[in-house]
This record gives structure tokens, sequence and C-alpha cells, in this order.
């Protein structure tokens, strides 16, 4: 009899309403978000492990329709709660590597800060390539395994880097182009001594596994913490500048990478 499998409780990895925040993670957020929302206008919109639905009223605040959906139903329920009587968004349970829709049926689809968690992602790839229309996009940001500081999430299966995440989305037959954010600081003595305090304890696995450990954690380091809003809105902070990835790119310095993949008009697959 094979055992049981059970599902990781992602509810303690989750940033949800009320948690306490640095600015810098409210910027991160955001950024990602209003990167999505950029490219939402009229289109049917999708994004997969949503989480708590932080972003979805950004994203439905330009696009015809969203459906935000999470493996996690305690996640999914606060979303709804919070989105209740929205008429443009639908929140759902589903699985990354299975989505219950018909072919076709999305102009954009957002995963933010989950492909790392997933079992099997050439699945969720093949899924993302059958659920969108010809010309549809797939946004994913995702946390830089090159950079210095960069520590591994709990649950995380695998890291894509640049290199190897822009290779797999053009093989599902996406227009990949790749961008980076959020460049480490170091600039002044306070910015510098977190870095270099950060790196250690990335180094020696001494950064807590959950939001709960990592608040008290940010808390030593930049003192009061903001709450997270029950959903974000246009212009409630300011987002970070992406860069373009090149060959001169130095990895090293950026937290994130950013991929944008475009499927081709006739919907063929590139070879």
């Amino acid at each position: 009899m094979s055992p049981v499998e059970v599902q990781p409780d992602f509810t303690t990895i989750t940033e949800t309403p009320s948690q306490g925040a640095t600015a810098d993670q409210l910027r991160m957020m955001y950024t990602r978000y209003r990167w999505a929302a950029g490219r939402c206008e009229g289109r049917e919109v999708l994004e997969v492990a949503c989480g708590a639905g932080v972003g979805l009223g950004l994203l439905a605040a330009r696009a015809r329709s969203v459906v935000g959906g999470d493996i996690d139903e305690t996640n999914c329920e606060i979303a709804r709660q919070t989105y209740e009587s929205h008429p443009r968004i639908t929140v759902r349970r589903l699985e990354a590597e299975k989505l219950p829709f018909r072919d076709r049926c999305f102009d954009l689809l957002v995963l933010f800060e989950a492909l790392y968690y997933l079992t099997h992602p050439d699945r969720f790839f093949q899924e993302a390539r059958r659920v969108l229309r010809p010309g549809g996009l797939l946004l994913i940001s995702t946390a830089n395994c090159e950079w210095t500081g960069f520590n591994p999430s709990r649950f995380s299966m695998r890291y894509f880097n640049a290199r190897e995440l822009g290779d797999v989305m053009t093989s599902y037959g996406f227009y990949t182009r790749l961008l980076a954010g959020f460049p480490e600081n170091t600039h002044g003595l306070s910015h510098g001594a977190i870095a270099l305090l950060r790196r250690v304890a990335a180094r020696f696995h001494l950064i807590p596994k959950t939001m709960k450990g990592k608040g008290w954690l940010k808390r030593i380091f930049y003192g009061k913490l903001t709450p997270l809003p029950q959903q974000l809105a246009e212009g409630m902070f300011e987002p970070e500048p992406l860069v373009d990835i090149g060959d001169s790119t130095d990895l090293r310095r950026y937290r994130f990478l950013y991929a944008m993949g475009r499927m081709a008009p006739s919907d063929e697959v590139r070879q």
C-alpha cells in the first residue's frame, strides 16, 4: 500500500492581510501585480496560486474578468470573503498542474512566487499552454536563486535560474522576455549591515521558515511593520523599475526574476 501524500500547509508561508510587512515587502508585492495589471486591459485573466487574493482586485480594475485559484481552501476562503461582492472576480480551489478549465479560455495567466513549489512544473507549463488563447500571455515572478542573499522557501521543490526559466518557457512555445528587479541595496551602513547579516543567516540556514517567524525577525531588523492590506489598489505603493536581462546583467545583485511569455498567434509550438 502506497503512503498517503500529505499536502503542505501553505497558509504558514502565505502573505495574508494584517500580517506585518516591511516597506520593501510591500513594494515587491505591488510591483509584480502592477506589472501584470498593465497587461490586463479588457482580458480574461487567471491567477494560479493566488494565495489569499491580495492582488486580485488590482488585476480586476482593468481586466474583463479575473479567476483566482489556490490549492489551499483556507486561502481561497479569505479571498472569497474579500471579493464576495465584486462582479468580475471568481475564486475557486484548483491545482496548478491540472487546471479545471476548457482549452483556450484565458488571455492572461499569472503565476507569482509559486513556481518553485510545484512538484511537476512541466505539467503546469503544459496546462498554461492549453488554457491560453493564441497570442495569450503567461507572466511569472520568482525568487532569483543566483542572488547572493538567496534563501530557499519552505516546501520549495526546485528553483529555475534565469537561463533555465527562459529555456523551459521557450520549449513550451512561449516567446519569452526575461527581466530582473530589486537589486541589493548596500548603500549606507545600516543597509550594508542588514544585507551582510541576511547573507550569513541564509548561509547557515538561520532564517525562519514560516511567515510568523519571519515577521519576528523583520521587527528586529526593520522596527515597526505595516499590516498587509486586504487588497492592493492602484497607486498604493511605488513600483520598482524592472530591467531586461542581457549577457552583461549581474544576476547576483537581483532578488527577483520576471518572465513574460507570449503564445504565438498561430498557436504553433516552437521547435
